[in-house]
């Protein structure tokens, strides 16, 4: 709705204009850019969704205008330079398997300077949770998986000789790297939201590098608790913004959240629980640090590394992968 709200709403600036639509799935985006009176839009997929893009833009009668292309941005060629790159590229908590490398690669190489990305900011969020009911039933999982293995731990010694000890921390690691220090795709409700959330990282698309995707750089952040509640861990989510650039402002600024007040969306909340919840008390600061950095094993992954201590209780820490 956000999407086809900023292009319906932006119509002076894609009339008779060229449109870049990376990633364009079934083709969506595109169409409606060439409804709001693009002159020329190149929709670019590199998978096979390709072809459904292609009859899609056939059966809305827009074939004239939107070009599907199949391939990468990287092997992309294009007979001239384009006024607006539209993309839905974002992943979970904003980085998650998004395509922004490739929007940037895309913008640096066939943008005019005078262009403007849609959507052109994109900003993080980080917030304490409280959501006992679901942390507690991830953390009893964690339990049912030890309580087996012990148990398999016992009769292997008892009935078969074989002392499985050696094993034990190694699956104790894997079994809470899985049950508790992995985020959670959730759908928050707003009372789940302690204190005020606080924004760790800003972009803008339309002059942001390589280097700048690349994840979050450690960001203190501190987070007063207005009420009693027992604290069960973080949650992030993301806001993109369709504003234009400096030089070609749009005329409505249009602004998607994935934030638990705006409901249903299919990005969600990530949620990085605690092993231990945090009694707090009105007044209670809770503060720490958190980064954000692509896993060697798949640079489109992530981990969470946060630090957080309330008052002045001992500092705790927890690394989270977003599966």
């Amino acid at each position: 709705r956000a999407y086809h709200s900023a292009i319906m709403s932006n119509k002076s600036l894609f009339e008779g204009k060229v449109i870049l639509d990376v990633g364009t799935g079934s083709g969506v985006l595109s169409i409606w850019a060439a409804q709001a009176g693009a002159a020329k839009v190149y929709a670019i997929e590199y998978t096979d969704m390709a072809k459904h893009a292609r009859a899609l833009v056939e059966a809305n009668g827009v074939s004239d205008i939107v070009e599907v292309m199949q391939t990468s941005v990287e092997d992309l060629e294009l007979p001239c330079k384009v006024d607006i790159i539209i993309s839905e590229w974002m992943g979970y908590f904003l980085l998650r398997e998004s395509m922004l490398d490739s929007v940037i690669r895309a913008r640096n190489r066939w943008m005019k300077p005078e262009g403007s990305m849609f959507p052109s900011n994109a900003t993080m969020y980080f917030s304490l949770v409280s959501n006992e009911q679901d942390r507690e039933g991830k953390f009893n999982e964690y339990c049912h998986s030890m309580r087996e293995w012990n148990l398999f731990s016992r009769e292997m010694k008892e009935y078969y000789t074989i002392n499985m000890d050696v094993l034990e921390p190694n699956f104790v690691k894997e079994q809470e790297d899985y049950y508790i220090y992995s985020s959670l795709w959730t759908e928050l409700q707003p009372e789940h939201v302690v204190g005020q959330p606080v924004i760790i990282k800003r972009l803008d698309l339309n002059t942001c590098t390589l280097e700048d995707a690349l994840g979050v750089e450690p960001a203190q952040y501190s987070i007063d608790v207005p009420f009693p509640v027992r604290v069960s861990g973080f949650a992030g989510w993301f806001t993109v913004d369709f504003a234009g650039s400096v030089q070609t402002p749009a005329t409505r600024r249009v602004t998607l959240s994935t934030g638990p007040e705006m409901g249903y969306t299919h990005w969600g909340q990530q949620v990085f629980y605690w092993k231990e919840p945090i009694d707090c008390t009105p007044g209670t600061s809770v503060c720490g640090t958190v980064e954000m950095v692509r896993q060697e094993k798949n640079k489109r992954l992530y981990n969470v590394q946060a630090t957080w201590r309330a008052d002045d209780g001992p500092i705790c820490k927890g690394i989270y992968e977003i599966p």
